[in-house]
């Protein structure tokens, strides 16, 4: 089994605390800024960075849907990691600032993929289409936090 892995970066118009706070606000902000690729979202423990237990279900294609059950740690200052209960996911948001007023949002997320066929498939094609929710994520958490800094 290969390694996959997908990465989507964004420069927000917001100093990093913000933009970092929004991210780790699991039981408030978080699940407002979801696609639709995501649902059942539900903070099941905590629910502010370290220490929370998400849940949600991503649908990654028509065929595919993820059942994630997310434990989230703050290894370092401006790094959530959600590790996936449920599979060998994990996805690490890194946000660092980018000059005056503004951040730069890092999600990077990292699994097992399968053998064959179909563990080729999944790594040429999983990371584009991961990478175009993430992106959306990201845009709408710009959306959340530009001028409001």
């Amino acid at each position: 089994m290969a390694q996959v892995e997908a990465t989507t970066e964004r420069i927000i118009g917001a100093d990093a605390e913000t933009v970092f706070d929004t991210l780790a606000d699991y039981s408030g902000t978080r699940g407002k800024l979801l696609p639709e690729h995501f649902s059942e979202y539900e903070v099941r423990e905590g629910g502010d960075g370290e220490g929370t237990l998400v849940h949600w279900k991503l649908q990654a294609t028509s065929k595919r849907v993820r059942d994630c059950l997310l434990e989230v740690t703050e290894p370092t200052d401006g790094q959530l990691v959600e590790k996936d209960r449920n599979s060998s996911m994990v996805t690490t948001w890194v946000v660092t600032p980018a000059g005056e007023g503004r951040s730069k949002a890092v999600v990077t997320t990292v699994w097992n993929g399968a053998g064959g066929i179909g563990g080729f498939f999944e790594r040429t094609f999983a990371p584009k289409g991961l990478g175009r929710i993430y992106d959306t994520l990201l845009a709408n958490l710009a959306a959340e936090v530009e001028g409001k800094a």
